[in-house]
């Protein structure tokens, strides 16, 4: 765990450092930031929004979905349902946000459904993952104190099996970041107006600003998640 910590730290630090030399070869100083400081405040607050509500969807769907599929009375149909659930990620993002802006318009409403649907496999698949592939001793253990399936539940497999679901929850957090950018192609706000128009008319300033912050909104998420997971988990691991 520590091991992982260590270079989960050290990976950030890099990713930082490189964000920080970029900008200074580019000419980013205080001016630059004080002119863009509305726009990615602005931009960071809707960003956020999106990620937010479709990843709250995604919990609350993939969750209970995960913990269906891991009952040894649903096992042998897993596969087959975690087919559906694949939808969302083997479809490239730009298709799923063009089928939804057909089906409900532009804005934020299609952007949070592809958003929701490419966060939702990582999510189904870990809890389920992390609740079959428990230790058979220890829940034979809880059945032999007498506890009934929906105690197992609560006291012994989640909270057991919740390294491996928090992994699911940080891999669709980070899924969600990176593709939240694409949004603003269907005309809703987030760091894309900053990415997409800097590529359209070369301005590096706009395109780096909103990658860099795109990316630092998804580190600053996933140590946050991270975090969470270690005050939650006895052990300490997240």
């Amino acid at each position: 765990m520590h091991k992982r910590t260590l270079f989960t730290n050290t990976a950030i630090g890099a990713a930082l450092l490189v964000g920080a030399l970029i900008m200074v070869g580019y000419g980013f100083g205080p001016a630059v930031l004080r002119h863009y400081r509305g726009d990615l405040i602005y931009l960071g607050l809707r960003h956020g929004y999106l990620v937010a509500v479709s990843m709250g969807l995604a919990l609350a769907v993939g969750l209970p979905c995960g913990v269906v599929l891991s009952r040894p009375s649903q096992r042998r149909s897993a596969e087959y349902w975690m087919r559906i659930f694949t939808i969302g990620n083997t479809v490239p993002p730009m298709a799923v946000l063009a089928l939804a802006m057909v089906l409900v318009g532009i804005g934020d409403t299609p952007a949070i459904i592809a958003l929701f649907l490419a966060s939702l496999l990582p999510i189904v698949r870990n809890v389920y993952a992390g609740l079959t592939g428990l230790p058979p001793l220890l829940l034979d253990t809880a059945d032999a104190m007498g506890m009934s399936a929906r105690q197992r539940l609560w006291r012994v497999e989640l909270p057991n099996a919740l390294p491996v679901i928090l992994s699911g929850v940080r891999i669709a957090l980070a899924i969600n970041v990176g593709t939240a950018p694409l949004a603003f192609l269907i005309g809703a706000s987030s760091y894309g107006e900053l990415i997409f128009p800097g590529i359209y008319l070369n301005n590096n300033v706009t395109l780096l600003l909103g990658a860099i912050a795109t990316a630092f909104l998804a580190l600053t998420l996933d140590q946050l998640v991270a975090g969470i997971g270690r005050l939650m988990s006895p052990s300490g691991i997240a």
